[in-house]
Order: C-alpha cells, then sequence, then structure tokens
C-alpha cells in the first residue's frame, strides 16, 4: 500500500502501555462460590469464568489509568493505522454526502492486552471490535502480527481490511442496521437464527471494507499489485469454517458467527469490485 507521507486521522486514541498487569489477590472462597451460581445458571464453564476472572482483575485500569491522556501514534504501525481510518473517512464522508446524509467519524482506540469499552472490558484475545456503546473501534495492533504468523494472512494491506471492516460495523450502526439485527436477533426463535443473523451482519460489513479499498484505489491510488490478494487472503483466513478445522477438526455451520472463507473473501470482492454500499445488501441475499 502507498500509505507512507498520508494524512493521518486525528480520531486514534493511542492507548497501548496505560494499563499494566497487576497481580490480583485472588477471588476468595465467596467470589469462587459466585462463580459456581453463575455457572450453574448459565450453563458456563466454571474454568472460564474463574480464568476471565483472573484475567480482568490484572489487567483492569485504575481511575488514575484512565484519566491518562492518550495521543496520537507516533511509531510506524500506530501511523499506519491512523493513516487507514484517515482514508476510510474520505470514503464515508463522500458516500454519505452523496446521499444527503452525515457521516459521524469513529474513534480508532489502539490498546495493549486489555481495555475498557462501553461494552465492558475486554484482552487482547477478543480479537478487534466496535463498541456500538461509543461509536470507537478497538485494536491490540499486536493482532496483525497473529494475522500473518496464526492465520497465514500476511501484508499491509491485509491490516487494512481490518480497520476498514470494524469502521463497516460503525456505518451499519449509522445507518440503524446494527439496531434492526438486535431486534430480530430477540425475536429468534432459535440460537441457530441469531447467529445467521450474526453471520449477515459480519458479511455485510466484509462488504464496506471492499467499498472503501475500491475507492482508495480509485480515488487515491492506494494500492499495490498484490493488495487486492492479500485482502481477499485475510478475509478467507478468519473464515468460521477454516478456524473451526484448526481448532477442532470439524465445521459446524450453524455455529458460525462470521460467516465460511468462501462467503467472507465473496462479500470482500463485492465491495472492492464495485465500490456501491447498495450491492452489500447481505440481508435480502440467498
Amino acid at each position: 500500500m502507498r500509505w507512507s507521507g498520508r494524512r493521518e486521522s486525528t480520531n486514534v486514541e493511542d492507548q497501548r502501555g496505560r494499563f499494566s498487569m497487576r497481580g490480583g489477590a485472588g477471588i476468595g472462597c465467596g467470589g469462587f462460590l459466585v462463580v459456581l451460581i453463575l455457572a450453574w445458571l448459565f450453563g458456563a464453564d466454571p474454568q472460564q469464568l474463574l480464568s476471565l476472572l483472573g484475567g480482568l482483575q490484572q489487567s483492569a485500569p485504575t481511575a488514575e489509568d484512565r484519566a491518562a491522556p492518550a495521543g496520537q501514534p507516533q511509531d510506524e504501525l500506530g501511523k499506519f493505522a491512523a493513516v487507514v481510518l484517515a482514508d476510510t473517512e474520505d470514503t464515508w464522508n463522500r458516500i454519505f454526502s452523496e446521499t444527503g446524509g452525515r457521516y459521524e467519524e469513529p474513534k480508532l482506540v489502539l490498546f495493549s492486552r486489555a481495555v475498557a469499552s462501553a461494552c465492558g472490558y475486554a484482552s487482547s484475545a477478543s480479537g478487534p471490535f466496535y463498541c456500538p456503546g461509543d461509536h470507537k473501534l478497538y485494536l491490540d495492533l499486536a493482532f496483525f502480527d497473529e494475522l500473518d504468523r496464526r492465520f497465514g494472512a500476511p501484508g499491509d494491506f491485509a491490516q487494512a481490511y481490518v480497520i476498514a471492516h470494524e469502521v463497516g460495523h460503525h456505518v451499519q450502526n449509522l445507518l440503524g442496521i446494527s439496531d434492526r439485527v438486535r431486534a430480530l436477533q430477540e425475536r429468534a426463535r432459535s440460537e441457530e437464527e441469531v447467529n445467521a443473523l450474526s453471520v449477515r451482519l459480519e458479511l455485510q460489513a466484509d462488504c464496506f471494507a471492499g467499498v472503501w479499498g475500491y475507492t482508495a484505489n480509485r480515488d487515491r491510488r492506494l494500492l499495490d499489485p498484490g493488495d487486492v490478494e492479500e485482502g481477499l487472503a485475510a478475509a478467507a483466513a478468519i473464515g468460521d469454517d477454516t478456524l473451526q478445522r484448526r481448532s477442532q477438526g470439524d465445521v459446524t455451520p450453524e455455529t458460525w458467527t462470521h460467516g465460511s472463507s468462501e462467503m467472507r473473501a465473496q462479500w470482500f470482492r463485492r465491495g472492492l469490485q464495485t465500490g456501491d454500499p447498495q450491492v452489500c445488501d447481505t440481508f435480502g441475499a440467498r
């Protein structure tokens, strides 16, 4: 990608290094009993709840942490993320303006290990995510290394796709799509229906990421030869079927929440080829 020297978004909060890992004092017998009760009520694995609680004890920020200023990133990878975010702003500001709307630019929070958001605490293990409660994208840049080593999807456009996908969720939130999907999920009669709606939401975010890629290349010549292939490889590498084969050896489509590798690459490609958000109607597609 030809990103060096381009405009960096000012909507970046660099919180890396603000939260130190602190040893917890343990949850005690009373806390252990609470965990067992919660596990029984919700059918969860007590060990997983204990592990999650331990992680939160270690990485939860103090009031002093939360008050600390968060400036612009100064390292190359942080600057890259800021450039990609700025370019998505150019794309979606234009698209919203053309339809008589106004695009509200999201914030990108760069964090390390753990972060507090309006959607609760999250660790790096959660991966990049968008929180509709505060209109912010959250990203531990260590995920880019994982994308390369664990998922076999290297390259700067693969990394840019990750950011553009989360921006796609922000676009869905602004358009009211996310709220409508949540309402449908609340009325769903089975977990399988809930998951199917989640898949369509994720695939649309992939398509919106492709819309950005199209305009970034057409209007600003941001892409190098091979970048499209990098992005498609990244979309395919994190398909539910690929991840399930790697982790459990078999594939269970009814549990998918993001879509298969083929689906993700297909919808990302659709946005890349057209640059038209109207083609991203995953809810009307078969």
